[in-house]
């Protein structure tokens, strides 16, 4: 499982560490890190031109001294000063000892940058708050208009380390190159754009405070996933009831079924008017028209998707004793105090508009902020919440880490997507998932099919549910 801790676990587990080693071999570890990501990067050193963009903090610090690592091996290093006066003296030293030279943030550097095949953001460090000042952000924009590989130190500058924000100018990296554990920042959406791809130097760090992020990988996905043993039955391995779509919208309920039909549980029981539609497509469902109390016993349901405002239905499902998935309609029909008040588990999965309309803020608000937006919604329903998302997110009612996923794809953003998505989640939580594990499996699952099925080219929700089966395979190997 990859985690990834806030800035003050991080400096706490660095002051511990620095305590225990030699005035500055922390730093000598990350600059020699930062210095081995580079050179592979050039591939060859000798004869290459690397620019270091330095600020006043360690990060500038770690630049300088990769710096002097890559100058001694051939390379012209250019290091550009933002604050000359508070630049590490102790770096900048040996870089000037290892033959590298000193431009000031003026046009001479951005005759340097433009001539660069290395540039090495070394401009702010985790605790930058904001975007860039005016002449940082003259110099990143400069770097990433060049033709040079641009490598972040730690975190791309102009980003927030905690939140995941981007709060002005930042620079848009192409590797980021990260010391002793990840940062949040590097993980979600919108800071996660910024981080290209991204390099993990172990540094000794000694982390033993809880995660404030987490996310799963193919042998954590593997070990959630139900099998059913040589005495289960349809029964046994759980029954998922899906109260969902309308008259008008049919295909909600077929999708949602074709998603929940995948995901585990033994059987599907579907309630609704779009029964005919569903049976026809899928003779194996279970089909009722007498209302979800009446349909018969199931481990878990999905309301919502292309419910139309069908209210009455996501009320009646909300009194269930069993765990509830929540989605699009759904969402809205929902009764704030009654989803609070439910003791069985509830699991919402909003997208970005349907959380900013939860939350009464503007979208951009939660595209812009969307470690927040899950942790506030999660808190104020008392549910579990899945916020998709090029990065999905999900947050406990209880706090604990927030789990993210980026297993998807751009061609995911398709209609019916996500009611495939609900089928699924729903699927695993009649399978005996608790609602944190069905919402982290089921994005993990949905988005390599996403993968999967598009393969480069634009795909439907339906080809993204018939490629279920082969993510499962792949996951469990």
């Amino acid at each position: 499982m990859r985690t990834a801790y806030s800035v003050e676990t991080v400096r706490t587990a660095e002051r511990a560490l620095m305590a225990r080693l030699p005035e500055g071999a922390l730093m000598q570890r990350a600059a020699a890190g930062l210095a081995a990501a580079c050179a592979q990067l050039l591939g060859r050193v000798y004869g290459s031109r690397v620019v270091l963009l330095v600020g006043s903090g360690d990060n500038g610090g770690d630049a300088l001294y990769a710096g002097a690592r890559l100058a001694r091996r051939g390379a012209g290093v250019t290091a550009v000063l933002l604050s000359p006066e508070r630049t590490h003296q102790g770096g900048l030293a040996a870089l000037r000892r290892a033959g590298g030279t000193v431009a000031d943030p003026s046009d001479a550097a951005e005759e340097v940058i433009r001539a660069a095949d290395l540039v090495v953001d070394g401009i702010v460090g985790i605790g930058g708050k904001g975007g860039l000042r005016p002449d940082a952000a003259r110099l990143a924009a400069l770097a990433g208009a060049s033709p040079a590989v641009v490598v972040a130190v730690d975190l791309p500058s102009g980003v927030e380390a905690d939140s995941g924000e981007v709060r002005g100018d930042a620079v848009r990296a192409d590797l980021t190159v990260t010391f002793g554990t990840h940062k949040p920042a590097l993980l979600i959406d919108p800071a996660r754009e910024y981080a290209g791809s991204v390099r993990l130097v172990d540094i000794g760090l000694e982390l033993h405070e809880e995660a404030d992020l987490e996310a799963l990988q193919h042998t954590d996905v593997a070990a959630l996933l139900p099998v059913p043993r040589a005495e289960s039955d349809k029964y046994r391995r759980g029954v998922v009831g899906i109260a969902a779509g309308s008259a008008r919208y049919p295909g909600a309920a077929v999708l949602a079924v074709s998603g929940a039909l995948r995901g585990g549980a033994g059987a599907v029981r579907y309630v609704g008017p779009a029964g005919s539609a569903v049976i026809a497509r899928f003779p194996e469902t279970l089909i009722s028209d007498r209302g979800p109390a009446k349909a018969g016993r199931v481990q878990a349901w999905v309301v919502g998707p292309g419910a139309g405002d069908d209210a009455a239905t996501v009320a009646e499902v909300l009194e269930a004793d069993v765990p509830v998935l929540v989605d699009a309609d759904g969402l809205r029909l929902a009764d704030r105090d009654t989803v609070r008040a439910r003791t069985a588990p509830t699991l919402m999965t909003p997208h970005a508009g349907e959380a900013a309309a939860l939350l009464g803020v503007a979208r951009e608000e939660v595209e812009g902020a969307r470690l927040a937006a899950v942790r506030e919604l999660a808190s104020r329903y008392r549910a579990t919440v899945l916020l998709k998302g090029s990065t999905t997110l999900v947050a406990g009612p209880d706090g604990g880490p927030v789990r993210v996923n980026a297993t998807g794809t751009p061609w995911l953003a398709t209609a019916g997507s996500g009611d495939v998505l609900s089928g699924l989640s729903g699927s695993l939580l009649a399978a005996g998932l608790s609602a944190r594990d069905a919402a982290s499996v089921a994005a993990y699952l949905h988005g390599l099919a996403g993968r999967y099925a598009a393969d480069g080219a634009p795909a439907g929700a339906h080809d993204v549910a018939n490629a279920i089966p082969e993510a499962w395979r792949d996951v469990r190997g």
